[in-house]
């Protein structure tokens, strides 16, 4: 399937939610490691734009929380789901473009020495953006549509494919050894929060 064909059930989606807004559509869009939530949300906002739709695509992983392998490993998978990303960080960006239509953040600095560090390391340059002419802001990232953060969001997707093609897509990205050491670090605390925590009946539209 090529990614304009995974991506038209959304792309459907978004222009009828376009068509009834009156302001800026906000977009969570969940998914394990490997899914393809950063390819499927470049071609969204690529095919929108043909259509003059704006959409700032937010990458999830700058608001990672920190800690190092050691200290994610000492965590049980509860603290881990709790803790992999700074959902206060979203919360109040989200709030600023709600309320302001603006906003200010600095990304987590992964080139840092120290990830245990508190607060967690940060870069020193200032990520902003304007809703000035943009139809949709797209938080993409593992845990972004966790309920702390629904009431700021207006649509909640999950990237499910199978098992098999999310395996062979990290093998693709990071190498065999580099996705085993992955897989075995975050799929403890990706297992509860899309069994337990956010369940697809939870969401808005399911891509598998």
């Amino acid at each position: 399937m090529t990614p304009a064909a995974k991506a038209e059930p959304l792309l459907r989606l978004l222009k009828a939610q376009i068509a009834a807004a009156s302001g800026t559509i906000f977009v969570a869009l969940d998914g394990r490691s490997g899914a393809g939530k950063s390819t499927l949300a470049a071609t969204v906002k690529s095919i929108l734009a043909e259509d003059d739709l704006a959409v700032a695509v937010i990458e999830g992983d700058q608001f990672y929380a920190g800690g190092s392998s050691q200290t994610w490993d000492s965590r049980n998978p509860a603290d881990k789901v709790a803790n992999a990303m700074d959902w206060r960080r979203q919360h109040k960006l989200l709030v600023e473009l709600r309320s302001e239509r603006k906003a200010t953040w600095r990304s987590f600095d992964w080139e840092a020495q120290d990830w245990d560090v508190e607060p967690a390391p940060l870069e020193s340059s200032i990520q902003r953006l304007s809703l000035a002419g943009v139809a949709i802001v797209m938080l993409e990232g593992a845990y972004t549509a966790r309920p702390e953060l629904h009431e700021h969001l207006d649509l909640l997707v999950l990237l499910d494919p199978s098992e098999a093609l999310r395996r062979q897509q990290l093998l693709d990205r990071e190498g065999d050894a580099y996705r085993a050491d992955w897989e075995g670090r975050w799929s403890e605390a990706e297992d509860l929060y899309f069994g337990e925590v956010m369940t697809p009946e939870r969401f808005d539209l399911v891509i598998d």
